[in-house]
């Protein structure tokens, strides 16, 4: 029998990648080539109300919400939950979800998808796509690459408005 050692993968926080500001700032911790597939992880934090990420499906991961600070709301199929600090949620693949800040309310969240997925080029894609530097289309084009599938949700649709 043969024992396989890797490495611990460990980012320092002063050496995360930042991505975008106020209200919505993305610090990459670890990507899915970082452990061995494991699991991509990043944490996010949204200003008072803030938008984080629209309806989507994965269909090879989990995606897990762990709330660090505030309150979030989280799309799990057509339910919407209002997450608390030290609350958790799990979706299994293919089931709608998408996270913000709850009204009235900041968020600091700790989003782990499993098994990992490359991530970190799509949150660099959504950046350009802000900044005015990739197009709609570059974004809709990454869906199968990046397994982030997106969808409509009237339910979260009223949950937003």
């Amino acid at each position: 029998m043969s024992i396989i050692h890797q490495a611990a993968a460990v980012i320092r926080s002063v050496d995360a990648e930042i991505i975008g500001g106020h209200p919505s700032t993305g610090r990459m911790l670890l990507d899915s080539s970082a452990t061995g597939g494991a699991l991509s992880t990043m944490r996010i934090t949204l200003g008072e109300g803030a938008d984080g990420a629209v309806p989507h499906t994965h269909t090879t991961a989990s995606e897990m919400f762990y709330v660090l600070d505030g309150q979030a709301q989280v799309l799990a199929g057509n339910e919407v939950l209002t997450l608390e600090q030290g609350d958790v949620a799990v979706v299994p693949p293919d089931m709608a979800h998408a996270f913000a800040a709850a009204p009235g309310s900041e968020a600091d969240l700790l989003i782990v998808i499993t098994p990992g997925v490359e991530r970190f080029e799509y949150f660099r894609l959504l950046a350009r796509l802000k900044a005015g530097q990739a197009t709609l289309e570059e974004l809709l084009d990454s869906q199968e690459r990046f397994d982030n599938h997106f969808l409509d949700s009237p339910a979260w649709t009223k949950a937003r408005s």
